[in-house]
């Protein structure tokens, strides 16, 4: 067993919770926790404290939430806490080469990627979107470029046909925090040595926004269905209907063929819709203003709405 360590956190979001909330169950010494500051959130668009800010606030630990780690000011508190090391974990500002320097075993990060493949801001969607065979988590150390540093630790996990964004996000956040954990003991013995990224086999996986989950029927039925897991629960595709909007949270590849966006049939399976190749079954919709439902319970109730024929998206 190592020496205790003083350990700054800095993450934001509920995956980077699970890393603090790991943290806390060691023998080391979380003597701060950087978070971004509160954002509107909800329907009154209140400010809301992030998940990282909760938790350590319901550990009494000391919270910071600097607008920029550029500021000389915030890279000035940060030194005066003398931190060994500090953890990173989506955390969502930039840290500037004279942060990364402050700690005295540097900065690391848990990426959920495996590096150098879909590098940025949104790794385990894209994966899902990408199809790719399995994603993981990368325990890196971190240097002034954008998840460049060398690699310290990975762990892998397969992706499952039926994994969405939402699914492997959850096992992600359970495979990080004993990734990291076996990292800064390895660190703290000095026992852990990087392995340089090949930047010649690195992706970028660029923020989502919710302009791209608008549906393209005229994309092949394999790229959407893929689309759709990606993007559960946020920011969910979506298309229209008779001008109303439809949510698609859930699909899957149907049979037969028709125009883009043409519904070729309806029954309890689902919606069956042309793509520019192949057919996407829709098998639970949301429309304006009621609950995500399985498409059999709609069909109930909106048979007429859903006649062959008419044209999604146009």
């Amino acid at each position: 067993m190592t020496q205790p360590l003083r350990i700054v956190f800095a993450g934001t979001p509920e995956f980077a919770a699970e890393h603090l909330k790991a943290l806390l169950a060691t023998q080391h010494s979380v003597i701060a926790v950087y978070t971004q500051p509160d954002r509107p959130a909800g329907r009154g668009q209140k400010l809301a404290p992030s998940p990282v800010k909760q938790l350590a606030q319901a550990h009494d630990l000391p919270v910071y939430q600097p607008q920029s780690l550029r500021d000389p000011a915030a890279q000035a508190e940060l030194a005066t806490l003398k931190p060994d090391l500090m953890l990173v974990v989506a955390y969502g500002l930039i840290l500037p080469q004279v942060v990364l320097d402050i700690p005295r075993l540097g900065c690391i990060n848990s990426h959920a990627s495996l590096l150098p493949r879909w590098r940025g801001a949104a790794p385990i969607q894209r994966a899902v979107q990408a199809g790719d065979a399995e994603s993981g988590v990368t325990v890196m150390q971190m240097e002034a470029g954008l998840d460049t540093g060398p690699m310290l630790l990975k762990v892998t996990t397969a992706i499952e046909p039926s994994d969405t964004g939402g699914s492997l996000h959850d096992r992600l956040a359970r495979l990080g925090p004993p990734a990291v954990l076996q990292a800064i003991e390895g660190l703290a013995a000095g026992t852990l040595c990087g392995e340089v990224q090949d930047d010649s086999l690195a992706t970028y996986a660029h923020k989502l926004n919710k302009d791209e989950a608008r549906i393209d029927w005229r994309r092949p039925a394999a790229e959407l269905e893929r689309l759709v897991r990606a993007f559960h629960p946020w920011p969910i595709c979506h298309s229209s209907l008779a001008g109303e909007t439809l949510k698609i949270h859930a699909a899957e590849l149907g049979e037969g063929a028709g125009a883009p966006g043409q519904i070729l049939s309806a029954d309890r399976q689902g919606l069956n819709v042309a793509c520019g190749d192949g057919v996407l079954r829709l098998t639970r919709l949301q429309l304006p203003g009621g609950k995500p439902l399985a498409f059999a319970d709609l069909l109930n109730s909106r048979r007429e709405q859903f006649a062959s024929g008419q044209v999604l998206g146009a």
